[in-house]
């Protein structure tokens, strides 16, 4: 397999592509496991190793991600970058690796990009204030059947970036609007719904550009983030 991937030595380096050839792939090897054996065969050669982010491998974390012949993660819908085996590519023998490509992700080195912007949101109003104390009863603010469904769909986000990348306009309104619509659904959460909305609104204005409506987002979220979470972003802005 003939392997396109992209080179970066740093945020002031212009990059480019490096092709490499392996001659043992499988189709049960997934594609971190093929950026395993590159590295092995590059250091084995004398060359620096490419430089890429993982973790758990399991689908969990989002570190993972990367671009795949121009779709961030991969051509298997609803599937990250270290779930994606060798035999959802349709028997190519070239493959083109690169970051994730967005202006809000900034490249550090070779596949590996500064997602802060995200962390930024978060830190603007993804989380919850509540005071210290003595935990209440758990049936002591009741959340209906539905509700609790629902908010536990939208907090399936991993945070992988990928919805920004896959935007024509870098836009971050599904993993916002995850966190928004999750939040909004729950009685604790639910009481700085105003103040959330202001706080993650202008992290959204600055960092990122507008949704671009088309829904591109969705199509590659390996968490499977309905694209009503788009709306939620509106909607609380409105509302407060």
């Amino acid at each position: 397999m003939r392997i396109r991937v992209w080179r970066q030595r740093g945020p002031a380096d212009a990059g480019h592509f490096e092709t490499h050839e392996l001659a043992e792939v499988s189709p049960e090897m997934s594609l971190m496991e093929l950026l395993d054996v590159l590295n092995d065969q590059i250091v084995a050669e004398g060359g620096e190793p490419i430089a890429f982010e993982s973790d758990c491998r399991e689908g969990i974390c989002g570190a993972c991600g990367v671009t795949v012949d121009g779709t961030p993660h991969g051509p298997a819908p609803r599937t990250p970058s270290c779930r994606q085996h060798l035999r959802a590519f349709g028997g190519v023998d070239e493959l083109t690796i690169e970051p994730l490509r967005s202006a809000a992700f900034p490249v550090i080195r070779d596949l590996v990009v500064d997602r802060s912007a995200l962390d930024a949101l978060i830190e603007a109003g993804g989380h919850v204030d509540v005071m210290a104390g003595t935990a209440p009863d758990a049936d002591a603010l009741p959340v209906p059947h539905d509700a609790a469904e629902s908010a536990l769909d939208f907090a399936a986000c991993i945070g992988c970036g990928a919805c920004v990348a896959a935007c024509p306009n870098g836009a971050a309104h599904l993993f916002a609007g995850a966190k928004l619509a999750h939040l909004a659904m729950l009685p604790q959460p639910a009481i700085e719904r105003g103040r959330r909305a202001k706080a993650i609104g202008a992290v959204l204005d600055e960092t990122f550009g507008p949704c671009s409506t088309y829904g591109e987002c969705a199509e590659v979220c390996p968490a499977g983030i309905p694209l009503t979470a788009v709306a939620a972003v509106a909607r609380e802005r409105l509302r407060r």
